[in-house]
């Protein structure tokens, strides 16, 4: 009998002990902030518009930050020690991905390590609140670079197939809209290369990915595949589409049951040119 006993009781503490384990996802709330690109709209007025961003990111209190590229229109030691000035005024934790006119249109061993050197890491993950946030470096799929494409991509398949044993959502946040209206559009300026973009949409089904924030396209893109949400955001320095969208950035409401996102323009509005 004592036998019986002492096994159910391994039993229920092993039991008790994995679902402790496993860390259920908590409400929190994040911000998608796209293309800074110091210069890009005027000098002066992206540092203004930037500035009016850090402030009401501030009061809104968010988790944390992710830049999804872009942070400034030409890499130089002058403009980044700008960006990361004012990015320093953030009272959370900010997260970048590299843009193209962070590391070029085709990335190169000086220009990876530049901005390696002054910004930091060009690819990376973290976890917030029972989610993983995983921030690529998409100009490495748009381009087939050597020694860095596989080295990243590697890198990538490990991390989220990782996270997805651990059984936690994950967000993905890069530059390039993986597509603008239809996932098996022709290859563009705008959007990823159509076999790896096909790739990534079926790594992103297989494991857990519940959506893929971008930039660079400088006005809202919103998709759905598969009930992964791909969401591109509005600059804060210059937006590009026909009926020009306020300036200003995403607030993204997560919580176990439901992820929302919404826009919020810049106060006053600041859309208008220098």
């Amino acid at each position: 009998m004592y036998t019986y006993i002492y096994k159910h009781l391994i039993l229920f503490t092993l039991i008790t002990f994995i679902s402790c384990s496993k860390k259920e996802p908590e409400p929190f709330t994040f911000i998608q902030l796209c293309d800074t690109q110091l210069g890009m709209g005027g000098y002066e007025h992206d540092i203004k518009t930037f500035k009016q961003a850090v402030k009401q990111i501030n009061e809104l209190n968010p988790d944390f930050v992710i830049i999804c590229g872009d942070l400034v229109n030409n890499a130089s030691d002058s403009t980044y020690t700008d960006f990361n000035l004012i990015k320093s005024q953030f009272k959370m934790d900010c997260y970048c991905a590299p843009g193209n006119h962070d590391v070029g249109n085709v990335p190169t061993e000086e220009s990876l390590n530049y901005y390696r050197k002054i910004i930091g890491e060009d690819y990376y993950s973290f976890e917030n609140k029972g989610y993983s946030f995983v921030i690529t470096n998409s100009q490495l799929w748009k381009e087939d670079i050597k020694g860095e494409s596989k080295k990243h991509d590697d890198w990538f398949k490990k991390t989220i197939k990782s996270i997805n044993t651990k059984e936690q959502p994950i967000f993905v946040a890069g530059h390039y809209p993986l597509f603008l209206e239809n996932y098996d559009e022709v290859d563009q300026y705008f959007n990823l290369p159509l076999e790896k973009r096909l790739e990534l949409l079926n790594l992103f089904e297989q494991n857990n990915i519940v959506a893929y924030i971008s930039g660079h396209a400088h006005m809202p893109i919103i998709n759905n595949y598969k009930n992964i949400k791909l969401v591109s955001g509005e600059a804060t320095s210059k937006n590009l589409d026909s009926l020009p969208s306020d300036l200003g950035f995403r607030r993204w409401q997560v919580s176990r049951d439901t992820i929302i996102q919404s826009f919020i323009s810049l106060t006053p509005p600041l859309n208008e040119s220098p």
